[in-house]
């Protein structure tokens, strides 16, 4: 359930952007990296020679560049065919993606108030110019042509893959809608691309805005040592001396809730988290709802559906919203019942302290963290210790190894999207290279929240040989205190996992046409989950689980333990995010959206009759739920818990050989899973991996509901 964005940024925008060959100019000729071939180790993007007036020269020129390309395509004197044509299309716009790749990558991961104003110059530049090419009635006669004589071109599976998405890209896209529509249809996906990039923007200026400063040592009771130190270091950084702050960034608000015994600051700093972009001022984000989800029923009214959730699951493996709702419901109902079951727990570890008040939400980590310990004497600070940051992406490695027969090796001399980044080649099992691989583990200012994986640059062939693709994981962990190595929870440790399990899609994918490379959102998260099985596995932890000061392997008895606990807490952690996941689609089933829509009543109303209880929010509020909102998951947050039906069956398929790391099993994975991109139909892949299609009974073994 992590927060997960696969493409870097605003290079999501471009539908056709390729690759072709690289310009021959240099750096010193130019003055501008981007429009000049990359000289760096394995050809990264120059980073520290990247600088905030190179972009807007290289968007308008990249823009410039591929419209050439279109119009070259489209007055072609030839007949249409697929090279001269779909080839040519799909391999247009090189220079466009490659600024979008390195520009929509750092502002999630290192932007400044300077790169927010110019994406919002940027954005409805790059809407336009999508838009021109997706409407062009030229080049959509041309497609058209050559997909109705498909059948006689004689083409492979991936090339015919190719072609029918690039003409359903184009109908999808408008190409059928007549002027009229088209110019409506141009307003609405600049005005919903700009609302969406201000959401964002709000929720990470909000998220920055708020600080917990304490002024008292005993307000820090409860609180680990190691956060007491980061707290006491980020005040110092603001000048104050003898205090502590602690901000809504995940690693600081999550473990605040859970261990700080002043329950007056628990409840201020849960109801500051909840209440982001909530104020009635300048980052308030109701408003930017109401528009967003009025104009999305606009725009698929438009195209011919009925909602919003119709147009985009269309192109998923759901389909259609009742298979959505029909897997939602189904794991609802017990995990709601685990979370009564919780609560109860909760509620005696109230009483036991002699205290009469009934649970609310800013108590609910703190006492489920007492509960835990009574029922499994596990302390999660006690495992904290094992999981020093590094030895944590070691165990990845090994498990990659172990699977795969792959290796990853530190580069030191490479340019770098963030000095606090670090960079690795991975290596095929035969030596070659598959690509370059970024982390960047912990908060700052200029970062959005989350963690996710995404890429500076995707797989591809230049002259028919394979460039290997350069990605990145981004994470917001917990940061070291002075002097100490960063000491990661058992939840940080499985969200790098999953974000490596991005890692190894983007790194094993190999297609030739970028247009095949993508595959349907409910299938993404397929590769990450399956990786989180792995990391609690007691063969796994024995290699990378070793204390930070004395070397000792976790003792057998710890890891006993992290596996009773396993499946406790589960109705929590599921009924906040299924409750989510309903959110997301209620707005986007909507027939009609109300004038001057409440959105916070219709949250209510929404959770409210399915009797979500109080102590539990939902995992995103609607003013800061940045994947439905912001883009990406837009009807599609339930993606998580669709694509765990897959990973939870599939990594049974490794459990029932006997072996957790079956070679022959982790060899089909990758042939029919990671390595074709979205050549072959989702539940197809799948099938061609397991043998059968998957049901919800290992899930729901998985999470403890059944």
């Amino acid at each position: 359930m992590k927060k997960v964005i696969c493409t870097a940024g605003l290079a999501v925008v471009l539908s056709s952007c390729g690759g072709g060959s690289s310009q021959p100019a240099t750096v010193e000729a130019t003055g501008n990296p981007f429009l000049a071939e990359y000289t760096t180790p394995f050809g990264v993007p120059p980073f520290e020679r990247i600088k905030l007036e190179h972009y807007l020269p290289a968007f308008q020129q990249g823009i410039e560049e591929q419209a050439k390309e279109i119009r070259d395509i489209v007055n072609n004197p030839d007949e249409p065919d697929f090279n001269n044509t779909i080839v040519a299309l799909d391999q247009s716009g090189e220079l466009l993606r490659k600024v979008s790749y390195v520009f929509g990558g750092l502002m999630s991961a290192n932007n400044t108030p300077e790169m927010i104003k110019l994406s919002e110059k940027v954005t409805p530049m790059l809407s336009g110019h999508r838009d021109d090419i997706n409407l062009n009635k030229a080049l959509f006669e041309r497609i058209k042509t050559v997909y109705q004589n498909r059948g006689g071109l004689g083409l492979n599976k991936e090339q015919t893959k190719l072609l029918e998405d690039t003409y359903r890209g184009f109908v999808r896209g408008g190409a059928n809608l007549s002027e009229d529509e088209q110019a409506k249809l141009r307003v609405l996906n600049s005005e919903i691309a700009v609302l969406q990039q201000t959401f964002g923007q709000n929720v990470q200026k909000d998220t920055n805005k708020y600080q917990l400063v304490i002024e008292k040592e005993e307000d820090l009771a409860g609180l680990p040592e190691n956060m007491v130190a980061v707290a006491a270091e980020l005040a110092k950084d603001k000048g104050l001396v003898d205090q502590w702050i602690f901000t809504l960034h995940n690693p600081s608000v999550m473990p605040f809730l859970q261990y700080a015994d002043n329950r007056s600051l628990r409840e201020e700093i849960f109801k500051a988290y909840l209440d982001r972009c909530n104020h009635n001022d300048s980052t308030d984000n109701k408003r930017i709802v109401e528009q967003l989800v009025s104009k999305r029923l606009e725009k698929a009214k438009l195209m011919g559906y009925e909602d919003y959730a119709s147009f985009v699951l269309e192109d998923r493996m759901a389909k259609h919203a009742a298979n959505v709702y029909a897997l939602l419901d189904e794991i609802w109902k017990p995990a709601l019942a685990k979370a009564k079951e919780e609560l109860a727990d909760i509620q005696a570890e109230i009483r036991k302290e002699g205290n009469s008040f009934t649970a609310e939400g800013w108590d609910w980590r703190y006492y489920f963290e007492k509960a835990k310990k009574a029922k499994f004497d596990l302390d999660e600070n006690e495992v904290r210790p094992y999981l020093k940051l590094e030895n944590v992406y070691e165990g990845m490695f090994y498990v990659a190894l172990k699977l795969y027969g792959i290796t990853f090796s530190p580069i030191r001399d490479i340019p770098l999207p963030h000095p606090d980044a670090v960079a690795f080649e991975c290596k095929d099992k035969d030596g070659t290279h598959l690509g370059v691989l970024y982390m960047d583990f912990f908060p700052r200012s200029s970062k959005q929240g989350g963690a996710w994986c995404g890429q500076y640059r995707p797989q591809t062939y230049v002259d028919g040989k394979r460039v290997g693709p350069v990605v990145t994981i981004v994470c917001n962990f917990t940061p070291p205190a002075p002097g100490q190595p960063a000491l990661l929870s058992a939840d940080e440790a499985e969200t790098m996992f999953h974000e490596f399990g991005h890692a190894l899609h983007n790194l094993f994918r190999d297609v030739h046409y970028y247009g095949v490379s993508g595959v349907p959102r409910d299938f993404v998260e397929l590769p990450s989950q399956i990786m989180e099985h792995w990391v609690f596995e007691p063969e796994v932890l024995k290699v990378f689980a070793k204390h930070y000061e004395t070397g000792e392997v976790i003792p057998a008895e710890l890891i006993e333990k992290l596996d009773k606990s396993g499946k406790y807490g589960q109705g929590f952690i599921t009924t906040e995010y299924l409750a989510a996941s309903y959110l997301d689609m209620d707005y986007h089933v909507l027939k009609s959206v109300p004038a001057n829509l409440d959105v916070m009543d219709f949250e209510n109303k929404t959770l409210g009759k399915r009797g979500l209880i109080r102590q539990i929010p939902s995992r995103y509020r609607t003013p800061y739920f940045r994947h439905t909102m912001g883009g990406g998951y837009t009807a599609g947050y339930y993606s998580y818990i669709w694509a765990e039906v897959l990973d939870s069956d599939a990594f049974e398929a490794f459990e029932e050989t006997g072996d957790i790391f079956n070679k022959e099993m982790a060899g089909k994975f990758r042939t029919y899973v990671l390595a074709p991109g979205g050549i072959d139909d989702a539940m197809d892949m799948y099938v061609n991996f397991r043998g059968k299609e998957p049901d919800t009974t290992p899930l729901l073994k998985n999470r403890g509901l059944k």
